[in-house]
């Protein structure tokens, strides 16, 4: 089942659109930019006609003159052409390029300053909850996560189980980013245990039986290849020693899950907590993105050990959110937030539980998982 896409908006101008594999980047561009003269650096064919002689993009363009838009897919395959692309763009009667990449280290590596400022920075989130309407399932969401490859296959858990080792293949492996893929593969899986925790590098080194230092870049690949991200501590203005460690989500639930090893030492309620976190947390990160907001995500952790799962900072926005799993309120699931409240009496409170009820204790909006994901919407105050 197709779902059209709602709150990611075409560029006016030059722009990248990053995202991870999966997204639904292609598909959306074809729509976006029916006309577009097209450049697929997923074609072997493409990349390596393109990797030989850069060039050729000037005859393409010089050949179309009347073409208003090109996309090149996969840019960081061929990092070359951007020096092309940077001349074109300095010429009058440019088209407009769109550059889609589903990794960031190549570009990196390259040394690429993304185009000087020429073209915008877009990212494509998985699903929002409020993009799939009626057909959002917390549980399924849950289980198999909210990429478009996934959401559309027939068979989702199978999609998902091939999802993570192909990624790596095609973009760790054939670029060569780290020399024993094996040790990638258990840091994967290790570090699922991190998911919606501060990341502790050393515990997870020790897990992998590797150096910290590579476990440190690991992370960094892990990031730039969009399979995750890290959330700091929100310090501002602190009247607590804070924590220091920023904490760890994959990009999607759904990768989450299935790496997540699952055994008879294995608490299943454990592992839906971080789920339900991770959720809520890729939420934020598209409403953020797709607003065209300038505040930031954190979360909120004390040395003591008081924490809230997510702090919402910017000009124009302060909120807090707390995330559990339990089907009632419990007086002990809100004393958190409310000591966040003695601190920032101006932030905005809400906790997110897994009831059926919208309920208001001691100040604080409680809302079921699924409403308040429902509700999360570009543009919008959160509900």
């Amino acid at each position: 089942m197709a779902v059209e896409r709602k709150y990611l908006r075409p560029s006016s101008g030059h722009f990248f659109l990053f995202g991870p594999r999966g997204t639904g980047k292609s598909t959306w561009l074809r729509s976006a930019y029916p006309h577009a003269v097209w450049i697929d650096l997923l074609s072997p064919a493409h990349q390596r006609r393109y990797a030989a002689r850069p060039e050729r993009l000037r005859e393409l363009v010089g050949a179309a003159p009347s073409q208003a838009d090109v996309v090149i897919n996969e840019v960081q395959r061929v990092p070359d052409l951007l020096t092309v692309v940077h001349q074109l763009m300095e010429e009058p009667g440019c088209p407009r390029f769109v550059l889609t990449g589903s990794s960031s280290r190549q570009l990196k590596r390259a040394g690429v300053d993304l185009l000087a400022g020429r073209a915008t920075l877009r990212t494509m989130h998985p699903f929002m909850a409020a993009e799939l309407g009626r057909a959002f399932d917390l549980d399924s969401a849950i289980e198999t996560g909210l990429l478009p490859l996934i959401w559309d296959a027939r068979d989702p858990v199978d999609t998902l189980s091939a999802y993570v080792g192909l990624y790596v293949q095609q973009e760790v492996q054939s670029e060569g980013i780290v020399r024993n893929v094996g040790a990638f593969h258990r840091f994967l899986e290790a570090i699922s245990f991190s998911q919606g925790s501060a990341l502790n590098v050393s515990e997870v080194a020790r897990e992998c039986s590797v150096s910290r230092k590579t476990v440190e870049g690991f992370v960094g690949i892990a990031e730039d290849l969009l399979l995750a991200f890290r959330v700091p501590v929100f310090t501002r203005r602190a009247r607590r020693h804070m924590a220091a460690h920023p904490k760890f989500f994959f990009a999607d639930v759904g990768v989450f899950s299935s790496l997540r090893p699952s055994g008879p030492l294995d608490r299943p309620e454990e592992a839906r907590g971080g789920a339900l976190e991770g959720l809520v947390a890729q939420h934020l990160r598209a409403w953020l993105s797709y607003s065209d907001s300038s505040a930031d995500l954190y979360y909120w952790r004390t040395r003591a050990g008081s924490e809230v799962d997510f702090v919402v900072y910017g000009p124009d926005e302060f909120w807090a959110l707390e995330v559990k799993h339990s089907r009632r309120v419990r007086p002990s699931e809100l004393r958190h937030l409310k000591r966040f409240r003695e601190d920032y009496p101006q932030a905005r409170t809400r906790l997110a539980y897994g009831g059926e009820e919208r309920l208001e204790v001691d100040g604080i909006l409680c809302l079921p998982t699924g409403e308040l994901l429902q509700g999360i919407v570009p543009g919008l105050p959160l509900p």
